[in-house]
């Protein structure tokens, strides 16, 4: 059973990320508050969930937050700031975007960089555990896919509609045929034989 809140006096957001183990693509982030009252019996860690449920939750927590915002940032940023800096600002551009300014930020995972001068507290599966956590990180992870089935039209042969740029065997197997796109990420370990790739 997944808790509201970390700490009550405070008006709590709750960021996660999506996409940070992806060979290509952006990394998403989202940030939501959620009111007091607040339930949908679906509600979890978006990984335990199937892309039918996101779908569902999307909407009904887009309707009931407070306040909710969502971020990207580009591959090439990505090889420039290495994918956990990356994942971080996505998080802080999130928050820049809420309409509402949360006093206490409640992060997935245990690595975050203060965000101006508002408490924040890390938490290991924190998407599991919280709320606004796992609003959040089904926000980032519907986000993503949906950008991901976007330029999935114009790179078929990855089949990124299907993978959503994530390691699997066939994207390996495509990279391997047909090289790299200006959508995977350079500085990943996009091969495990570690091929030198025409960049």
């Amino acid at each position: 059973m997944l808790a509201l809140k970390y700490q009550e006096k405070l008006l709590e957001v709750g960021t996660d990320e999506a996409g940070r183990g992806c060979l290509s693509g952006p990394v998403f982030a989202a940030a939501v508050i959620l009111p007091n009252i607040f339930f949908h019996p679906l509600l979890n860690d978006s990984k335990q969930l199937s892309e039918k449920q996101r779908q569902i939750l999307r909407p009904y927590i887009e309707e009931h937050a407070i306040a909710y915002a969502v971020s990207y940032v580009f591959q090439e940023k990505i090889d420039e700031i290495n994918i956990l800096q990356a994942s971080i600002l996505a998080m802080h551009q999130s928050i820049d975007q809420l309409e509402t300014v949360p006093e206490f930020i409640i992060v997935d995972g245990n690595k975050f960089n203060p965000y101006k001068d508002i408490l924040h507290k890390t938490i290991v599966k924190g998407d599991a555990k919280f709320m606004s956590i796992a609003a959040a990180s089904v926000l980032a992870k519907t986000y993503r896919d949906e950008y991901m089935i976007k330029i999935n039209d114009n790179f078929p042969e990855y089949n990124w509609k299907k993978n959503k740029g994530y390691p699997t065997k066939e994207h390996r197997n495509a990279i391997r045929e047909f090289g790299i796109t200006k959508h995977h990420r350079k500085s990943f370990r996009l091969l495990p034989e570690q091929l030198k790739l025409d960049i």
